[in-house]
């Protein structure tokens, strides 16, 4: 890729000699890069995102220098959750199942979980830096730049970029973040300033699997170098400095990106942030298996009504049966699990509707989210046990749980019902 002529990376550089002895502590061997592109220089901060020294670094680099704009790595929702901690009373369950999008919120809450987790052991709110950057950007009136690609197009794009094996790579990176009760080693907090909190997560799967690196990490490099540039050819007053707050592990990426992106920022941020379409195998497989056993179930009615009758009872009970305990296992209450058992056998009637959208809705029926369930939501899910005890977590839950019951009891019902032509 050819580089444009105006676009020039200068090295990493320390505070200029005059800097205040305060402004040179703060900053001293904080990573800081200067590019300059389009007659616009780029002072990018490399942060750790749970870290004092670089809260005090935003704060010195601001009152040290001039800045026309501070852009920081976040997105949209990401934005709102730190201006209003309270945000979360305004989830609408029957929105999130209804719309299936339980699995994002869950892999949302869970990223959280693992960056309060790390927090909490050192006593600094998750994003302080962030916050801190917002903070300087409002009390000095400069306009701030939101860049990041937001976290659930990120997360769709990894899911869908890699293989079952790797997918359950992802979900075990999830689930580890919650159930490690360990405490992590100051050392590990400061190999996060070579990383980021995406890959961190996931631990060695984003470095050995290259599709996953490039959803997590490289993508987001491209989107927000192409969102720095979008925003400084639009902005209505003159842009000569910008201050970029991102993870440290974006350092590099951006860095380059800024010298060597071609492509006009609005088309490329387009192409980067379209969801990719799901793979249509899962789907065809599933159709398959459900067309196998009601062709095996046909066929055994065709041997005589008992054996038909047989083979229906088994794959009623088999799915009903799998689903319920499902519910159960998420901590669903009664009346979840037999609704889970009522609709899950009629699945082949209705291929477009998860199982555990019926249960997850009478899960909110009876036992409805409080405000304090809300409220509390944050510090219940840094604990695998929290997700259980706290109603809006365990709704989650209850939905996943059924479906994942249903799958098993489905294939559990699909080898009794061939056993029975054999």
């Amino acid at each position: 890729m050819s580089i444009p002529p105006e676009a020039a990376a200068a090295p990493a550089t320390l505070p200029e000699p005059n800097t205040p002895p305060d402004a040179a502590d703060a900053l001293a061997g904080q990573p800081i890069a200067r590019v300059r592109r389009d007659g616009v220089e780029y002072v990018i901060l490399g942060t750790a995102h749970v870290s004092r020294a670089s809260v005090e670094a935003v704060h010195a680099i601001v009152r040290d220098e001039r800045f026309d704009a501070i852009a920081v790595e976040l997105c949209e929702p990401r934005f709102r959750s730190i201006k209003d901690p309270d945000a979360l009373r305004n989830l609408d369950l029957f929105q999130v199942i209804r719309q299936r999008k339980v699995g994002l919120v869950a892999a949302n809450l869970a990223l959280g979980a693992f960056q309060r987790r790390i927090a909490e052991q050192f006593g600094i709110e998750p994003g302080a830096e962030m916050k801190a950057a917002i903070d300087e950007a409002e009390s000095r009136g400069l306009p701030l730049w939101l860049i990041d690609r937001e976290v659930g197009i990120t997360l769709r794009r990894a899911i869908r970029s890699v293989g079952f094996v790797e997918r359950m790579g992802l979900m075990a990176g999830l689930a580890g973040s919650l159930l490690s009760r360990e405490e992590v080693e100051e050392s590990e907090i400061e190999k996060l300033k070579q990383g980021d909190m995406l890959g961190s997560m996931f631990g060695e799967f984003a470095k050995e699997s290259p599709p996953l690196y490039e959803a997590l990490i490289a993508e987001r490099d491209r989107y927000m170098s192409a969102h720095l540039r979008e925003e400084a050819e639009r902005a209505t007053a003159p842009v000569a400095r910008v201050l970029v707050v991102i993870g440290a592990g974006h350092m590099a990426g951006i860095e380059r990106e800024l010298v060597e992106q071609t492509e006009p920022p609005g088309p490329l941020q387009r192409r980067l942030a379209e969801s990719p379409p799901p793979s249509p195998w899962p789907k065809i497989v599933g159709l398959a298996v459900f067309a196998a056993i009601a062709a095996a179930i046909a066929l055994l009615f065709a041997r005589g009504a008992d054996f038909g009758t047989d083979a229906l009872l088994v794959w009623v009970l088999g799915t009903g049966i799998g689903a319920a305990l499902g519910a159960l296992a998420g901590g669903g209450h009664p009346l979840s699990a037999l609704a889970a058992f009522v609709v899950a056998p009629l699945k082949p009637f209705r291929p477009g509707v998860p199982s555990g959208a019926a249960s997850a809705a009478v899960e909110v029926w009876f036992h409805r989210p409080r405000v304090a369930d809300f409220d509390q939501l944050r510090d219940d899910v840094t604990h695998w046990t929290g997700w259980w005890k706290n109603r809006v977590s365990r709704t989650l839950l209850v939905f996943m749980f059924t479906n994942i019951g249903m799958m098993f009891g489905t294939w559990v019902a699909g080898l009794r019902i061939f056993g029975k032509l054999i």
